[in-house]
């Protein structure tokens, strides 16, 4: 895509189902490091911005097939952290439309400019994909996401319960009253579980954590420590040691 002009994104996006301008670095700096002859401002983020408006454009003149637009980056070869890379992610969410970001953790190979450089672990990677879906699908917002004063996620942890952990053993969320959105911040919860949720508690009270399994929500004793029922904390079960 890069190079190309505004009609023929228009066009690749009327008879294709995914079209991809992958930005490759976090920011304009981390491309430059990756590849010193792309432009990260005047080239791709142009490209994507482009994609994004014609999109728009196309859906509101009740187009019905118009192609998704997704990037990739390069994870941890030019010393990005996940705060970048994840801030870029919400920002193309928000502005562009971005269907899906794509991380790739790097590994060196050899006779190139990077063969010296450490290869990524696949669990920043599975954790970068994590906190992407939080600020795609769930409604969070970048300054949600548990940084550590790195700039990076604790990779021993679901950057979700890490929130958790820190949030909502403080101030649980109550699932006869909370919202969706507070009620998918809840380990355990997604988009269907919250659904079924507030659809659930309009027939009747959640008076035990059990009846959540007719909600398609697999663990509820799991979700104890960060929510309430009606006002009360559930009892929890004792780990045995």
């Amino acid at each position: 895509m890069p190079g190309a002009e505004r009609d023929q994104i228009k066009r690749a996006m009327q008879i294709a189902d995914r079209i991809s301008i992958n930005l490759e670095g976090a920011t304009a700096e981390r491309l430059n490091a990756l590849a010193p002859k792309k432009d990260f401002d005047n080239e791709l983020l142009l490209l994507l911005t482009q994609a994004g408006q014609i999109k728009q454009e196309l859906t509101q003149r009740g187009r019905d097939k118009v192609a998704s637009i997704v990037t990739q980056f390069v994870v941890g070869a030019v010393g990005d952290t996940d705060l970048e890379l994840l801030s870029t992610s919400e920002r193309l969410y928000k502005q562009v439309g971005l269907a899906r970001a794509y991380y790739s953790a790097f590994h060196p190979v050899i006779q190139t400019p990077f063969e010296n450089v450490n290869a990524v672990a696949a669990i920043r990677e599975h954790r970068l994909y994590q906190s992407s879906f939080l600020l795609r699908d769930y409604g969070w917002e970048v300054e949600d996401l548990p940084f550590e004063g790195s700039g990076n996620l604790n990779l021993a942890v679901d950057p979700k319960r890490a929130y958790a952990d820190e949030h909502l053993t403080k101030a649980p969320i109550d699932l006869m009253r909370a919202e969706r959105e507070a009620l998918m911040r809840v380990p355990g919860i997604g988009p269907k579980g919250a659904d079924a949720i507030l659809k659930g508690r309009r027939t009747g009270k959640i008076r035990d954590l059990g009846q959540l399994r007719a909600f398609g929500i697999r663990t509820p004793d799991q979700i104890a420590p960060y929510v309430l029922l009606d006002g009360q904390r559930p009892p929890q079960q004792l780990k045995l040691l």
